[in-house]
């Protein structure tokens, strides 16, 4: 294989400034790269007549970590993820041949098989983890190259796991075509067609000459602007000056590889280590589907999803580093008590999410913390009963949270609300999932109900939601990543009542809110959900106020609404299944129950029919 590790100055020199675009004599210092990698030990590795530029974060006793890079990318593509994972393992990364500060073979043409790329990857492991299998991670190329590596027999013992996301093993996808254009059926033609049309950009780098002119002229200018606009990517060290001449370079990957395998795709690409499947749902150059049969070629398959585009390196490198975490740490461990993942429903949509839920110390909120929780979330409990928070955030951790916090937050407070967005930032990261659940109860009607318990409503179950949409959605507008409300309504804010004036225009006002926010916020990819249960056996019937009524009468009518409450026996678990669907799903807005769905039909197709019953209620 002719592979060496460059000594001397070379070896464990930290970043620097000044720069190298390949070549020179062997062991010579690097100087420079972005600023995301500061303070990266840096050596150079041989290979084949390359020069690999290679980076090291981390204690190098610790399990090694080899990120590789896709395209047009250069290694710093990596460098959030490899800042977050540095404080537990030894990160590696290197720029792959032709790209970044590496250097490229010549003559380009038949200088980037899988194979040659195969023995750059042996001959980085081999100088980083001589003595023990190292944890591949790979994105784009970087995954193409690393299906390569984990079902090559030659690298078998030298990789512990493998972490894929966005770039198919092209054996894999050779088999895949093959099979639906044999047996073609109306949904494997459309999956070959919504592939194809995906796919348009392999076919613009297989002309000759024209994408190395387009990437050294205007494209490779505009590039990170491109980026910024279609992905959201944040500013930063990302890309590289390099950017041109890599893309240049890089379209070689295609050429070299891309034909060759899906027409004689190998029969024997069966991984031979554990395998992490991360896929972006909005991935604009690889559908879902293409991972249809992927259990076959890896048996100890674990699959993730992410409401995300493309490059997830730069935009969730915060779920990255939590996903390829727990997975290295399972590995590692060999404890069959400790799960991988958590295999609760929707397990690989949420699992490492930060979810906040209020008014999580009982019903609907307590519920719906620990469906998250069993979903392998990171979970924050949040109530005014700062006890019960708290004892949702223990069994939240027992069912299976990844992690969780409680907070005594008043939902009505503002200011408090503010606090606890900046902390939540500062300590748990962004909020993927907001559950404004918190809410109280009150009956009597409008002309017994006083101006202090209408704001009294009013400030927990309209205003508090307000507070939470306003507060913590602007983070998340902010971070450019999507994400999701729920809001919890009620079936009230459809179905009119002479005893709940207060209850049902608050709740009414929710609805509309989250439609209006919906709407708002769609284009940032956030999405908002409203939820109507309906009569659910919850805590909130003991505690609702009745006005206009003596104390003894009060407790007599809070009593009588709880055994009804109890003999409907509709329970909050079932609440907390239809939000997760709902998220899952984007849905705008979920009736629960049988007695809400029916009232919302009612609303729309015979509001008149509704307006009776409202006058054929309870009196007050």
């Amino acid at each position: 294989m002719g592979s060496g590790v460059g000594s001397g100055r070379g070896k464990g020199q930290p970043y620097g400034s000044g720069g190298r675009s390949g070549g020179g004599a062997a062991g010579e210092a690097g100087t420079g790269t972005g600023a995301g990698l500061a303070g990266a030990r840096e050596r150079w590795v041989r290979t084949g007549g390359i020069e690999l530029c290679v980076a090291e974060l981390g204690d190098p006793a610790r399990p090694t970590v080899l990120l590789v890079h896709g395209y047009p990318d250069s290694k710093e593509v990596w460098s959030e993820v490899a800042r977050g994972l540095a404080d537990r393992f030894h990160v590696v990364l290197y720029d792959v041949r032709g790209c970044g500060r590496s250097t490229a073979p010549q003559p380009l043409r038949g200088g980037f098989t899988l194979e040659k790329l195969t023995d750059d990857f042996l001959a980085v492991a081999d100088a980083v983890s001589p003595d023990r299998p190292v944890h591949l991670v790979g994105h784009d190329w970087g995954s193409v190259q690393g299906w390569e590596f984990t079902t090559a027999r030659r690298t078998e013992g030298r990789i512990a796991s493998f972490t894929s996301m966005s770039g198919p093993s092209l054996d894999h996808f050779g088999h895949w075509l093959k099979k639906r254009t044999a047996r073609p059926t109306p949904r494997r033609a459309a999956q070959l067609l919504n592939q194809s049309a995906k796919s348009w950009y392999i076919y613009m780098l297989h002309t000759p000459v024209l994408p190395e002119l387009v990437w050294k002229g205007p494209l490779g200018k505009r590039w990170p602007k491109i980026l910024q606009r279609a992905e959201k990517l944040p500013a930063g060290d990302y890309p590289t000056a390099s950017l041109p001449t890599d893309a240049a370079h890089g379209a070689w990957l295609y050429r070299d590889n891309v034909l060759p395998r899906l027409r004689r795709p190998r029969a024997d690409a069966y991984a031979h280590c554990p395998v992490q499947l991360i896929t972006p749902t909005g991935d604009a150059f690889l559908s879902p589907r293409l991972y249809d049969d992927l259990e076959q070629w890896a048996p100890q398959l674990i699959r993730r999803t992410l409401p995300a585009k493309h490059w997830v390196p730069r935009t969730r490198p915060d779920q990255l580093v939590f996903w390829i975490g727990e997975f290295i740490t399972a590995k590692e461990e060999r404890d069959p008590a400790r799960r991988a993942v958590a295999t609760g429903a929707h397990a690989d949509r949420f699992g490492g999410q930060l979810v906040l839920v209020t008014g999580a110390a009982s019903g609907i909120g307590r519920a719906t913390a620990f469906a998250f929780a069993e979903a392998g979330a990171r979970i924050v409990a949040v109530d005014r009963d700062a006890e019960g928070a708290a004892r949702t955030a223990d069994m939240s951790r027992l069912i299976g949270a990844a992690q969780a916090w409680a907070e005594a937050v008043d939902v009505s407070d503002e200011t408090a609300m503010e606090k606890l967005a900046e902390k939540v930032h500062a300590e748990y990261g962004t909020v993927d999932v907001l559950v404004n659940n918190a809410g109280i109860g009150l009956s009597g009607s409008l002309l017994q109900t006083g101006t202090e318990d209408w704001k009294a409503v009013l400030d927990v179950n309209l205003w508090g939601v307000i507070h939470g949409c306003r507060i913590f959605g602007k983070r998340m507008t902010d971070r450019g990543q999507g994400g999701h409300i729920v809001n919890i309504a009620s079936a009230a804010a459809f179905l009119p009542s002479k005893v709940l004036p207060a209850y049902s225009t608050s709740k009414a006002a929710v609805l509309m809110l989250s439609e209006c926010l919906r709407a708002e916020l769609a284009g940032q990819g956030i999405g908002v959900s409203a939820i109507c249960p309906g009569l659910i056996n919850t805590g909130i019937t003991s505690t609702a106020r009745f006005t206009g009524v003596p104390a003894e009468e009060e407790k007599r009518r809070q009593a009588k609404a709880a055994r009804m409450y109890g003999l409907r026996n509709y329970p909050p678990e079932k609440v907390a299944d239809a939000i997760l669907r709902a998220v899952v799903r984007n849905q705008a807005v979920v009736p629960v129950t049988p007695e809400a769905r029916g009232a919302l039909l009612l609303s729309r197709f015979a509001p008149r029919a509704l307006r009776a019953l409202a006058r054929l209620g309870p009196r007050p």
